[in-house]
């Protein structure tokens, strides 16, 4: 045998090899190769998801009870299961699949918390923070909008494969065991109401409520705000949404919606595999049928395999999430409205064939209860990508508050680089053995524009499920648990072990953080009179206020601290033409903070009564380098300085 020979075999060898590590990489980085199904692909054909198989009998005692089937509630289950602890995993929703919002409401586009502190690797999907339960589940599906199909068989995958999981989808109500003694209540385990009218009592050491509305903590006695409460502002939440599902959208007519996003010149448009965004300039011309109710933003399109779509973007006002009445009145809208939605539609080549097939069965409820936890998760937190020490979650979505209603636009608060929940975020006040995971943790109404989003409630409910086990362990009520170091230090550990990823990290300092002005601009966001947009690009403190912004946003203040605030700042601009186009003066600017705050004042004594109080000092007034023409930022500091005097709050 020649040396030629042998190494012209040699050169071939480490080619094919070559070829067959590149096959498989590229394998490993398409979507489909990830899929649960070997099917997972566009035009797969019609597909059911497997039939949930629901125990034929309760246990009386549990070592957890887990409220819910949306993905917080299913990641919580699994975690303890893994724990080593005997779980129910129970909802009484009436639902057929597992995953709640992303199955039954047809969410099929995740909000990924992206780490933007990376670059991705050249064909690479950019990372994310949450790992662990998410993770696992997330790798079964095609990505960031996904199949339903794939995703309630990814659910109920992960599930089944925990033989500590009872799991009962057919009970008619559950409502918490609370023992009541001096102090807070401790809730002991549930009253499982079933179809037939019998109840069963079922003891356990910890419930976690998993429900999208934190029904289990309310009904033990937990404190919440509800909606915009905390930003005075009650009786005001963000809109709903009905998800709905076009057929006849074939491999041409995603072509074309590709064709037509990718042509468009907007940064905030685009199209892949399974998802597409964008719309917005051709729904503008759209008139809905309801204008009182009703408006269309931008279309979130998610693709299913069956030449199907779903579409995110019917937005309707004037719902309370936690009414079942209002609920069945939105879906009503929803009904009238859609098919209108589907004939505009048709004027765009891409949808002159689709037809309306259905109406997901849930709508998408972004907002309604807000617990008061150990720890409230701030906009403040977001704001300076704050770490927390017990740390059980990352978060990095914009803070994106949707429409209260058609006249409103919705804002994006702030879009945070990296943020940590605190494990006291699921931890009520005044109520032991419960944790509440999910969209109504203990969130101000800002930071929940965020911290409500899908990964980081699974993160949650990963760390909440290991909780209850070192609880155990350690013979602690999850207050106490929260209250030590060394236990959460623990708790880190084995989620870390588990497959998270819960490292401290020092904050990034932000271009805004080093102004003059930022201790203005935190007071300023925590009030909502101030928005970053993504990539809070629109933190400009040194541009130029003017009279009417000032009365506008104390009256935003004003809504926060009636107490404080009674009176009318609109007074300080009546003898002023066309107030939003004069140029804000240190004089005018201190007249409507004092009319704001009920003094009696006049233009020229109004900076000296405010000084006189405390409520303008004189570090904000040495920083104005004009008092003819103050900025944003400055105008700002002076909000502050008459909220921390005035209502005694701190940024």
């Amino acid at each position: 045998m020649s040396k030629k020979w042998i190494f012209t075999m040699t050169i071939l060898l480490v080619a094919l090899l070559g070829m067959g590590a590149g096959l498989y990489s590229w394998q490993m980085n398409d979507r489909s190769a990830k899929s649960a199904h070997s099917t997972n692909s566009p035009n797969a054909g019609k597909r059911e998801p497997q039939q949930v198989v629901s125990v034929a009998a309760l246990k009386d005692s549990y070592d957890l009870v887990v409220v819910g089937t949306d993905p917080e509630g299913i990641a919580a289950a699994v975690s303890a299961a893994r724990n080593g602890q005997r779980t129910l995993l129970v909802d009484a929703r009436g639902r057929e699949v597992l995953g709640g919002l992303m199955t039954v409401g047809w969410l099929n586009s995740i909000d990924m918390n992206w780490d933007r502190t990376s670059a991705p690797l050249p064909g690479q999907e950019q990372d994310y923070f949450n790992k662990g339960i998410f993770a696992e589940w997330y790798k079964k599906t095609e990505g960031h909008s996904f199949d339903v199909v794939t995703a309630a068989d990814a659910f109920y995958n992960l599930v089944r494969a925990e033989s500590g999981i009872d799991l009962y989808m057919e009970a008619a109500a559950v409502e918490p065991i609370v023992r009541r003694e001096n102090g807070p209540g401790t809730v002991e385990g549930v009253v499982v109401r079933k179809k037939d009218g019998s109840k069963q009592r079922i003891s356990s050491k910890a419930v976690i409520d998993a429900t999208q509305d934190a029904d289990i903590a309310v009904a033990a006695g937990a404190s919440f705000t509800i909606g915009r409460e905390d930003l005075g502002d009650k009786n005001s939440r963000m809109a709903v949404t009905a998800v709905f599902r076009l057929k006849n959208i074939d491999d041409k007519a995603w072509k074309l919606i590709a064709k037509r996003l990718n042509g468009d010149g907007d940064s905030n448009t685009g199209v892949d595999k399974m998802s597409a965004w964008g719309y917005g300039n051709e729904m503008k011309d759209y008139v809905p049928l309801n204008k009182e109710r009703t408006k269309m933003r931008g279309l979130n399109i998610g693709r299913q395999l069956d030449d199907t779509i779903l579409i995110n973007a019917l937005q309707i006002f004037g719902i309370d999430g936690l009414s079942e009445e209002s609920r069945r009145e939105g879906l009503e809208i929803a009904r009238q409205e859609i098919p209108h939605v589907v004939d505009y539609l048709k004027q765009f080549e891409e949808f002159k064939n689709a037809e309306l097939d259905a109406i997901a069965p849930e709508l998408y409820v972004r907002e309604t209860r807000h617990l008061a936890g150990l720890y409230r998760l701030s906009v403040i937190d977001l704001l300076e990508n704050a770490d927390q020490w017990d740390r059980i979650a990352f978060g990095s979505y914009p803070a994106d508050i949707q429409r209260t209603s058609p006249t409103d636009n919705g804002a994006v608060v702030v879009h945070p680089l990296k943020y940590a929940v605190p494990f006291r975020s699921i931890v009520p006040q005044h109520v032991d053995g419960l944790l509440v995971v999910g969209r109504s943790a203990s969130f101000d109404t800002l930071a929940h524009g965020s911290a409500r989003v899908i990964p980081l409630g699974m993160a949650e409910g990963q760390a909440a499920g290991a909780a209850v086990k070192l609880a155990s362990e350690q013979n602690k009520t999850f207050s106490e648990l929260s209250q030590s170091k060394a236990l959460m230090a623990e708790l880190q550990k084995r989620l870390n072990d588990q497959g998270m990823e819960l490292a401290p990290y020092k904050p990034q300092p932000q271009t805004y953080m080093s102004h003059p002005a930022y201790e203005g601009l935190k007071a300023a966001v925590y009030t909502g009179i101030a928005v970053g947009s993504y990539n809070n690009e629109a933190f400009k403190l040194d541009n130029p206020s003017n009279a009417q912004r000032m009365v506008n946003q104390v009256n935003n203040i004003r809504r926060m601290y009636k107490t404080s605030f009674k009176g009318d700042p609109s007074a300080a601009v009546k003898q002023i033409a066309e107030p939003a186009k004069q140029p804000l003066t240190l004089q005018q600017a201190s007249l409507t903070i004092a009319k704001g705050l009920g003094l009696d004042v006049t233009a020229e004594t109004a900076r000296a009564e405010l000084e006189s109080r405390g409520m303008l000092t004189k570090e904000t007034v040495g920083m104005i380098k004009d008092e003819r023409k103050l900025t944003d930022g400055e105008a700002y500091m002076m909000l502050k300085d008459a909220i921390v005097k005035a209502a005694g709050v701190t940024f």
